[in-house]
């Protein structure tokens, strides 16, 4: 074999190392992102549910796929392009931007959190588009107000992303978007399916099968509702936390580190105080610190939307009941 072939395969074999390298810094920046993202991801699979309640089961999946690809459309089409130019042209609005989006999630949260003390609040949001004519019309409205809540969340999750990875290349910053939005939609609306799904299965197991088969069907079938309230008190407390802790981390970047270093030395005392669970409630102490921010925070900011930006927005809108909510 010649020199310069042994050379030429010396050259791949690096090309490939670098490559392989590469793709797992990828992987891992993913995971990094996926992992920052998760009280959005929670919230969206929480929320998305609701959106098919009422159909025949025979609608149920076509109904959450159609929801799914128009999450695929939000994140590739339009809020993977639009987070790449934020990064090329205008780098220093991204925090700022995350900021706003964590305000939005503390406001939903606080707002949530005001409904279910106090029912029928006044609070905002037509549920539904209007009156549908037929069932296909309504089909459609509930696809496209999940579609479009959808993408005030997926901002929110390639938002959060892009921020993960600031240092990467553009190409690497690409990969890392498009790998989230793809796996979070997979994961999100996969769990959803399963969720929709799962009476009918408890359905199907109760009527057939031994008796232990028929006992766990109609305990699935007992707790879907339970499951459904934990799901919302879940995505709600994530939405909370997830935005305290955003704004908290963008206060830092602007100098305003108070609060998050004194959080931060409550979450290590808490881990000092019990060393054998230290990682647990270092991270109890942090997330009840940011989701008490949150809540507070998004107290503050209901009366502003309902006196303020709720009155603008029918100005703009005549026609407009509310304002797009998760």
């Amino acid at each position: 074999m010649s020199v310069g072939l042994i050379a030429l395969l010396d050259d791949i074999a690096a090309l490939a190392k670098v490559a392989a390298a590469s793709l797992d810094d990828i992987g891992a920046q993913t995971l990094k992102a996926g992992a920052k993202a998760a009280g959005v991801v929670i919230d969206d699979a929480a929320v998305t549910p609701r959106y098919v309640v009422g159909f025949a089961a025979a609608r149920e999946l076509p109904i959450v796929g159609r929801i799914a690809l128009g999450s695929l459309k939000n994140k590739l089409l339009f809020l993977l392009p639009g987070a790449l130019a934020l990064s090329l042209l205008a780098p220093w609005a991204i925090t700022p931007l995350l900021m706003l989006g964590g305000a939005y999630l503390c406001f939903e949260g606080a707002e949530k959190v005001i409904e279910a003390i106090f029912p029928h609040h006044g609070m905002m949001v037509s549920k539904s588009p209007g009156l549908a004519e037929d069932d296909r019309t309504l089909e459609d409205q509930k696809i496209a107000s999940a579609i479009q809540t959808d993408f005030i969340l997926s901002a929110e999750i390639m938002a959060i992303t892009l921020a993960t990875v600031p240092e990467a290349s553009f190409i690497g910053q690409a990969a890392v978007l498009a790998a989230v939005g793809i796996s979070i939609t997979v994961l999100v609306y996969g769990a959803v399916a399963l969720i929709v799904k799962a009476d009918d299965a408890g359905v199907a197991m109760a009527q057939t099968g031994s008796a232990p088969l028929r006992a766990l069907g109609r305990g699935i079938v007992l707790g879907m509702p339970y499951l459904l309230k934990v799901l919302a008190i879940v995505g709600t407390a994530a939405m909370v936390w997830v935005g305290g802790g955003i704004i908290l981390h963008g206060l830092e970047e602007y100098g305003l580190g108070g609060m998050a270093h004194a959080l931060h030395a409550a979450s290590d005392a808490a881990a000092a105080a019990m060393p054998a669970i230290g990682g647990a409630a270092a991270w109890f102490v942090t997330a009840l610190g940011s989701g008490l921010l949150g809540l507070v925070l998004g107290a503050a900011l209901v009366p502003v939307v309902e006196k303020l930006i709720l009155p603008a927005w029918r100005r703009l809108r005549p026609g407009a009941k509310g304002v797009p909510q998760g």
